[in-house]
């Protein structure tokens, strides 16, 4: 869902949108939905040769007009409200135990989270790749693509208590900088976008998001909602995260976006305070309802989506109390295989390897203050020890990598992949 068609298009006329019956009619307290009529405006460059796209020009196409919803009052039925307060105290639970207590842990689950939320894009890479792709390798599309995604998830959790239109700004900027759409990253699309059906018009198209004239509007509300503090935590996440999907305000990357502002309301709540919740990792494990619920969410119903956020969070709890016990027992094993002083680098380069299973001299010196000779000591003694195996890169230099740490990595992405039914 994160790469729509795009053309230019102009201002139209309006109608009220009737709800999906086979979804589920609007439900009580949502606002309704309306549709806006607009002229198709070809790109005369991309279609010059062909006269049927060319006969397309001047035709009507509806593009959807989601509701303001920075007011809404919503609450969804008792029974997904509950579910959603449970998803919201095993989150806390699970941030306080692992966030407090086991250190490296909060950088692998940022890493891993992202890694899942790429993944639900279809973009796919090994902890290995990853971590190189961190250190400069751009030999792996994909790894360089989902190391991005963990720059816009970084720079989301900053911005988590001064949530603004600005800072989804920056968040798609870290996302999109660098890429073959650099000139985009960081601004609102300023074209018609839409999804499925066609590859060169919105006419017919399975879903036409918001006018580009509508977006600024609809982000400045969006954002507002996920200011609020009165709502609970979950159900306005869910929503807000489907609203912004529903406005798809960039012509590319917005399901990333999107998910990274999920992590900043959580965080923005109080909710996850120490570590990033790998919720798309449980919504990976089941992608088609997830697309489900944002579809049903545009007609009317928000209670899906809520609901599948919910039982994603806890499917992410469980793959990540995993994760944290691997982390746990490798670094232990670790330790109890190194023989060395108190004072030794060996200690640590092992508490960054923790955090970060690939390195090279760069990072030692930068992260540690490691000059060569304390450096090779400490690798030297690692390397024996079957910790970490030293490999030469192409023009890059010397890498360091924790295989049992990366297998552990690995093994979470594996987890999350398992595709549930609906």
């Amino acid at each position: 869902m994160e790469q729509p068609r795009h053309a230019d298009g102009t201002s139209g006329n309006i109608r009220n949108a009737e709800p999906d019956i086979s979804l589920g009619a609007t439900r009580a307290g949502w606002p309704a939905a309306e549709y806006e009529t607009h002229e198709w405006k070809r790109k005369d460059d991309a279609f010059r040769a062909s006269s049927y796209l060319s006969g397309m020009t001047g035709q009507p196409y509806e593009a959807f007009l989601p509701p303001l919803i920075a007011g809404s009052a919503y609450l969804p039925s008792p029974g997904v409200a509950a579910l959603a307060e449970e998803a919201a105290q095993e989150i806390s639970r699970f941030d306080e135990r692992y966030g407090e207590h086991l250190r490296p842990f909060a950088a692998l689950l940022l890493r891993s989270e992202s890694t899942a939320s790429s993944q639900i894009e279809n973009l796919t890479a090994s902890a290995r790749s990853l971590g190189e792709a961190e250190l400069g390798v751009e030999d792996r599309a994909n790894a360089t693509l989902v190391v991005r995604n963990v720059r816009a998830m970084e720079t989301a959790l900053a911005a988590a208590h001064h949530l603004t239109p600005d800072s989804i700004l920056d968040m798609h900027r870290s996302l999109m900088d660098g890429t073959r759409d650099t000139d985009v990253a960081g601004h609102w699309r300023e074209e018609q976008v839409w999804i499925g059906t066609s590859t060169v018009s919105p006419i017919g198209a399975e879903f036409v998001p918001p006018h580009h004239t509508r977006v600024p509007e609809l982000m400045a509300d969006v954002m507002d909602y996920a200011r609020r503090t009165d709502m609970p935590a979950i159900i306005q996440s869910a929503i807000a995260h489907a609203q912004f999907e529903t406005i798809h305000p960039f012509t590319d990357g917005n399901g990333r976006t999107g998910r990274a502002l999920l992590h900043a309301m959580l965080k923005h709540r109080g909710v996850a305070s120490h570590v990033t919740v790998p919720v798309s990792a449980g919504l990976v494990a089941n992608v088609g309802a997830y697309h489900e619920g944002l579809t049903a969410y545009r007609s009317g119903d928000p209670e899906p989506i809520i609901t599948v956020t919910a039982e994603a969070s806890f499917r992410a709890i469980d793959n990540g109390a995993r994760l944290a016990n691997d982390v746990v027992a490798i670094t232990e094993g670790w330790a109890a295989r190194i023989a060395a002083r108190g004072d030794s680098a060996v200690w640590p380069v092992l508490d960054l390897l923790a955090r970060q299973p690939v390195v090279n001299a760069e990072v030692l010196e930068s992260k540690l203050g490691l000059d060569y000779r304390r450096q090779k000591r400490a690798l030297d003694a690692l390397e024996e020890a079957g910790i970490v195996v030293g490999v030469n890169k192409f023009k890059k230099g010397r890498f360091w990598r924790a295989p049992e740490m990366l297998e552990a990595l690995d093994g979470f992405a594996e987890r999350a992949g398992r595709r549930t039914r609906s």
